[in-house]
């Protein structure tokens, strides 16, 4: 298996699958926790291989693995999370590229360019990222309700705000009004 982080397409075996494992260094792991915004990144790799597929595109599977640290979005405390997913992309020689600012994705969202070489560190950087969790939150996290109105009058709730509130309301109003 490869600890390198830079595997250059043209170098690699078209007949057998090219393993590899990633760790990233001291460096990665500070880059990577201060552009994410973590507290702390722990036990991470990207691990898996390289296969030909045809004459001229590659399959990249892989695993990532990371124990990352974030700050609960609701006290701010650490939230700890195990991430494990698995990745696949399609490296395709004759890929062609949208010319328009504007145009459909396609169906298959694993396809790419061929590129010369593959940065494992971009890749597992990128892979990361698009797996950390968007609002990580404490089991124990539990938000107050705080209204703010002015004086006098009475504060719109949470449950004022929901969809068929409106109509509660008017329901009840139209019920006080029958004359008795």
């Amino acid at each position: 298996m490869s600890q390198r982080s830079i595997l250059r397409f043209a170098d690699l075996s078209q007949n057998q699958p090219t393993p590899f494992k990633f760790e990233p260094d001291a460096a990665l792991v500070k880059q990577v926790v201060g552009e994410m915004d973590l507290q702390a990144l722990r036990k991470a790799r990207l691990e898996g291989t390289l296969s030909a597929s045809g004459r001229r595109d590659w399959i990249f599977k892989a695993r990532l693995g990371a124990t990352v640290v974030q700050p609960c979005v609701a006290t701010l405390e650490p939230v700890t999370t195990r991430i494990e997913a698995d990745l696949t992309r399609r490296f395709v020689h004759d890929f062609d590229l949208p010319e328009t600012e504007e145009a459909e994705m396609p169906e298959d969202d694993t396809v790419e360019p061929l590129p010369t070489t593959l940065d494992l560190a971009e890749a597992f950087t990128e892979a990361l990222a698009l797996n950390l969790p968007l609002y990580p939150r404490k089991d124990t996290a539990v938000l107050d309700e705080t209204n703010f109105t002015e004086p006098g009058k009475k504060p719109m709730t949470d449950e004022d705000a929901r969809p068929f509130a409106g109509l509660a309301a008017l329901k009840d109003q139209l019920g006080n009004d029958k004359p008795e």
